[in-house]
């Protein structure tokens, strides 16, 4: 008996539309996109919950942050995702979902909303989208998602977009802005087999 593998392929992100949103690949090129990731990455409130291992400070930062997500991408490690408005175009965020395992078929996703777009559902409505590609066209069996104990916004999104609660990871993430300190997360996750919860 053969064990079932995720159909990913060496490509880059698809387009996925829906929610009023469109998804597509980051272009680690693009003077504008580098410009926009150097600005969600350092925005406050994502510094406040989020600890990169590489902190990214400049637009060389930002260009080398988006280049190896290119590669990770090729490679069949992670997919990163610009979060657009359907009408407008406008950058909205970011989602990706990362450490692929093929194996298993299991995946994480995260995500980030740029401070004028919060507010509007973008996060809930991206992660469904992204979701729905990971569970289908990806092929994944579990998608795991976790967050900053305390960011209870994170928490509200995950649950609305049906990935259940799982327990505390104790000292699973890093202190603000320190490596040598750690927090605990919560944990979620939803699988293939979970109903689709109807968009909010």
């Amino acid at each position: 008996m053969t064990t079932p593998r995720l159909r990913f392929r060496s490509r880059p992100a698809p387009e996925l539309h829906g929610h009023g949103l469109r998804l597509r690949a980051w272009d680690p090129e693009s003077g504008a996109q580098a410009e926009v990731w150097l600005r969600g990455v350092r925005d406050p409130d994502f510094l406040r919950w989020n600890t990169p291992l590489q902190p990214v400070t400049d637009l060389r930062g930002a260009r080398r942050a988006l280049r190896a997500r290119a590669l990770d991408a090729a490679e069949g490690r992670s997919v990163s995702f610009r979060v657009t408005d359907a009408d407008s175009g406008a950058t909205l965020g970011h989602i990706g979902v990362d450490r692929i395992d093929r194996v298993l078929r299991r995946a994480r996703v995260g995500y980030w909303v740029l401070p004028e777009a919060r507010g509007r559902g973008v996060a809930t409505r991206s992660l469904l989208l992204a979701a729905r590609w990971a569970f289908g066209t990806l092929g994944t069996h579990r998608l795991e998602l976790d967050h900053a104990l305390g960011h209870h916004a994170s928490c509200r999104i995950a649950e609305r977009c049906g990935f259940r609660h799982e327990g505390t990871l104790r000292g699973a993430v890093l202190q603000p802005e320190r490596h040598d300190a750690f927090r605990d997360a919560h944990l979620h996750a939803r699988l293939a087999t979970d109903p689709e919860p109807a968009v909010p």
